[in-house]
């Protein structure tokens, strides 16, 4: 046989691999295999840096485990490095691929690395990720002092060879090790199962279920918290911190965590979830972890509910005096072991379960008898309250009726505390989720919480107001049309237990009986009630004397007789071609109408289908057009009642009727018979008042007229009468051509004084007319101070202006000057000779200006309250406004406010009278 060849270098290279390759897959020791990657590493590549770092996910950092390099430095080799974001050591962890530096003393992103390769002249270097499966678990660098000096690429085979079989062994290592970390629940539920069917009672049982999920957890203490349900609180029954503390009585005073301030941990339990708190971690917000850690005394807490036919009756804990992340099978384990206490704990009541079965069935035979046997059915429904109450433990008993006429719940009984407010009625109708609730559940629905839960939202308010926290409801006609509701309320927040709720199931379906005998009392009563309601109705529209209000008055009145949500008024006068809308202030927003100020008489489709119509016309919503739903704006509107008010043949209708309702309400024959006696009094009585409204009218503007021309006619009077004595002055026959001169000047003056009555005649014979002109303020003044100026120096009255600017004003100036000539002529009769007047000018803003008249007269007490209020209804009555000059103040105050200005007369607290003037100004005009 031939003499064997030494290997070359790369077989020697080949030979090296595969031994460390085969240390890496036998291997089961870390260190050992990183300290084989690294020999390998050393002894293969000729680098002056070798360096292996595994990588912390938690930590985000790097620690080394050995290398090699120039004089020593093996404490660096084991430092921990940080990463931070742009590291190039980063880099390689997050992307998994190699990175080279030509010279690592120059880069910047090398952090630590950069001071020791200017330390040692390391420049070349490779930093190689050692990754599995998209996994890092570190990082190897090999440096050299060769400027870009790199592993060539059978080099970098190698590494790529060695590194990811050591990360492979990697993740074997860690997967075993996390498997043997896994707890099993299997062994120890198993054992308790054998334990628990040779105890004889519940402490035992749960002493067993304590000490073996301690074991199995290793918390700080494991304890059984039960749930006291009348006062709604937990107390630990059973714990094994300490012993004299094991299996407490029943009778244990009051202590623990209450349901009202953990709120949020008892839902929890109620869903059937496994509460968790623990580092870092937890289900519930800060505040409520930090108050519930407090009760129980611990920093790591893991609850799993007891619950029996829905029902919480307490939970099992395992708390740590330290922080603690808990693991999903130690939560596994606790649910089962809680749900074994589920199991066991009946057995306990099953006793009392029975002996309380029995007495309810006593109760409920004791309540038929007294539905049956009793005349006065609101005497049944309180001894059923009574029993019920006495049984239960509760503070009110509710029946409720629904009556689909008018859409809402009324209470036909109730029984409550002395001390308390009754409950209200009606009550509205219930939200849709509700409704269906009740109609498709056949079980008593419990409510533990009031205020944290979201059903009966349309009557949670006012329960809350009444004080009660928690109840039950049922539908007396269980899967049935919803007909009446009965209420078991008490005031604490209570959890109600399965019997309880079926006993409240079977009372309810009793009295649900009786209902329909106090429909019929009901309906007695709304006969009656709608019978007074026509005799109020029709005096109070046979008294009222003002439109407005009788419209409003007989609204109501129709609103409460049909029980509608909304009537309304289209009214207009004779030969309009538009409509005013009537409507009450106070309606539900849904079934308010859009506010439209005018409705056409002619056009809209709805007005003219109701004029074409005799009596009472029916429409649903769909039948009404577009046009007339933009002012027929409201969402809860289904079904509309529309008719027209009538009086005789031969005159025309002045008004329509609208009632509206939802689409499912029923129309009862009583409603519309006393609806059509209300309707044909309005309808008569609105006339009535429209006529009376009208000659009124028409007197006021008469009056207005008249006062008008008289004092034209008297301007027109003085100003020809001193022209025509001025031309008495004149010589005749004229000799001097001045003197003929002046005699057509006169004769000129003359006709300008006369012309504007032409005007005044031909366009003002039965109505004033507005016109809009402009004057300066002072020359209204003196144009007024210049008619009364005679009046006052033959009184000897002293008169001031007190004015510093001078606006221009607008509106109908001669009108405006007639008014304050007459104020200023009303003020100079009142004043005593040798009295004073003043004129104060205030300028209120950019567009009004006031301008007040004092003197120091005397005016009748009766004058200025009539002028305030205006003319009495009755028009027959004396008032002080039906001669001067009341008379003439009022026509004033009438003219000036349908100019848009203002007049009022006042008595000064020092005696003095003001006549006060708000005159409009010309836009833009500010003080000067």
């Amino acid at each position: 046989m031939g003499q064997s060849k030494e290997p070359n270098a790369c077989e020697q290279q080949l030979v090296n691999l595969g031994r460390v390759l085969q240390v890496l897959r036998e291997g089961t020791d870390i260190d050992g295999l990183v300290e084989a990657a690294l020999t390998y590493l050393k002894s293969s590549f000729d680098y002056e840096l070798v360096w292996v770092g595994f990588y912390d996910r938690i930590d985000h950092r790097l620690f080394g485990k050995g290398g090699k390099l120039l004089e020593g430095e093996s404490a660096f080799l084991k430092q921990r490095f940080s990463l931070s974001s742009g590291d190039l050591l980063e880099q390689v962890v997050i992307q998994q691929r190699p990175v080279t530096i030509a010279d690592l003393r120059q880069e910047v992103r090398a952090g630590e690395w950069r001071k020791l390769a200017r330390k040692y002249a390391i420049q070349g270097t490779m930093m190689f990720p050692i990754c599995y499966k998209d996994r890092c678990f570190g990082v190897a660098i090999l440096g050299s002092r060769l400027w870009g000096n790199f592993p060539g690429t059978d080099e970098k085979a190698q590494m790529s060879i060695v590194l990811g079989s050591l990360a492979a062994v990697l993740e074997t290592v860690e997967t075993e090790w996390q498997r043997q970390q896994i707890k099993r629940p299997e062994k120890p539920l198993l054992s308790l199962l054998g334990q628990l069917r040779s105890l004889p009672n519940l402490g035992q049982r749960l002493e067993a279920i304590v000490e073996e999920s301690h074991r199995f957890i290793a918390p700080s203490r494991t304890s059984v918290y039960w749930f006291e349900r009348q006062q709604r609180y937990f107390w630990r029954r059973v714990t094994n911190a300490k012993p004299s503390s094991r299996a407490l009585a029943e009778n244990q005073p009051p202590s623990g965590i209450t349901v009202q301030e953990m709120s949020s941990f008892y839902q929890a339990l109620a869903s059937d979830q496994v509460v968790s708190i623990g580092e870092a971690l937890s289900s519930f917000k800060a505040e409520t972890t930090s108050r519930l850690m407090q009760h129980i005394n611990a920093r790591s807490l893991m609850a799993a509910p007891i619950l029996y036919q829905n029902q919480l009756m307490g939970f099992l804990a395992a708390e740590g005096n330290e922080a603690r992340i808990w693991q999903e099978e130690e939560k596994n384990y606790l649910r089962a072991a809680a749900q074994l206490i589920a199991l066991v704990a009946p057995l306990e009541d099953m006793e009392a379960t029975v002996e309380q079965t029995k007495l309810d069935q006593v109760l409920t035979a004791e309540i038929a008898h007294a539905i049956y046997s009793a005349n006065d059915w609101k005497v049944t429904l309180k001894n059923t309250a009574a029993l019920l109450g006495k049984r239960l433990k509760t503070d009110r008993f509710v029946v409720l009726a629904y009556d689909p006429e008018v859409d809402h719940f009324e209470v036909c009984y109730q029984s409550h505390p002395h001390n308390r407010r009754p409950l209200s009625s009606p009550l509205k109708r219930l939200a849709p989720l509700d409704w269906q609730m009740l109609e498709r559940n056949l079980a008593t629905i419990p409510i533990e919480t009031l205020d944290e839960d979201l059903r009966l939202e349309a009557w949670r308010d006012l329960l809350l107001e009444l004080g009660v926290r928690s109840l039950m409801v049922c539908n007396t006609a269980a899967g049935q049309s919803l007909e009446g509701v009965v209420l078991v309320c008490h005031e604490a927040p209570r959890a109600w237990s399965h019997p309880e709720c079926e006993l409240t199931q079977v009372v309810a379906q009793q009295i649900g009986l009786i209902l329909r005998q106090w429909q019929l009392q009901k309906q007695n009563d709304q006969q009656q009630k709608i019978y007074q309601t026509i005799q109020w109705g029709l005096t109070t529209i046979q008294q009222t004397q003002q439109l407005e209000l009788l419209e409003r008055s007989a609204l109501e009145y129709i609103t409460q007789i049909l029980q509608a949500p909304m009537a309304a008024l289209i009214s207009w006068f004779p030969g309009r071609r538009t409509g005013r809308l009537v409507q009450l202030s106070n309606v539900e927003k849904h079934f308010s109408f859009h506010p439209v100020l005018k409705v056409s008489i002619y056009t809209d489709t709805l007005v003219n289908r109701a004029l074409q119509h005799e009596g009472l016309l029916p429409l649903s919503i769909d039948d009404i057009p577009a046009e007339t739903r933009h002012w027929l704006n409201a969402p809860g509107i289904g079904q509309l009642l529309v008719m027209a008010l009538r009086t005789a043949s031969e005159h025309e209708p002045t008004a329509i009727l609208i009632i509206a309702d939802h689409l499912d309400r029923r129309w009862v024959d009583r409603h519309f018979n006393a609806l059509g006696t209300l309707v044909r009094q309005l309808a008569w009585s609105r006339r009535y008042l429209m006529l009376s409204d009208s000659l009124k009218v028409q007197r006021e503007r008469l009056e207005r007229l008249s006062w008008y021309k008289q004092r034209r006619l008297e301007d027109l009077y003085r100003s020809v009468k001193t022209g025509v004595k001025r031309l008495g002055e004149v010589p005749t026959p004229p000799k001097d051509p001045l003197v003929a001169t002046r005699q057509q000047q006169i004769l000129r003056q003359l006709s300008d004084a006369i012309s504007p009555m032409q005007q005044v005649i031909r366009d003002e014979q039965w109505q004033l007319q507005a016109r809009t002109e402009t004057v300066p303020l002072v020359s209204l003044l003196r144009r007024a101070l210049d008619r009364v100026d005679t009046l006052i120096k033959q009184r000897q009255i002293w008169s001031q202006v007190h004015n510093e600017n001078n606006p221009m004003i607008t509106g109908d100036i001669v009108k405006i000057e007639l008014v304050l000539y007459e104020l200023l002529l009303t003020a100079c009769h009142r004043s005593q000779p040798g009295g004073r007047i003043d004129l104060w000018c205030r300028q209120l803003d950019p567009s009004w200006i006031e301008l007040s008249i004092t003197d120091d007269g005397t005016i009748e007490p009766r004058l200025l309250e009539d002028l305030e209020a205006g003319r009495a209804l009755d028009l027959l009555a004396p008032s002080a406004l039906d001669k001067p000059p009341g008379l003439h103040l009022a026509i004033c105050q009438s003219l000036m406010r349908q100019m848009g200005a203002e007049f009022n007369l006042y008595r000064l607290e020092d005696g003095r009278i003001m006549s006060r003037l708000v005159l409009p100004m010309v836009s833009g005009q500010f003080l000067k």
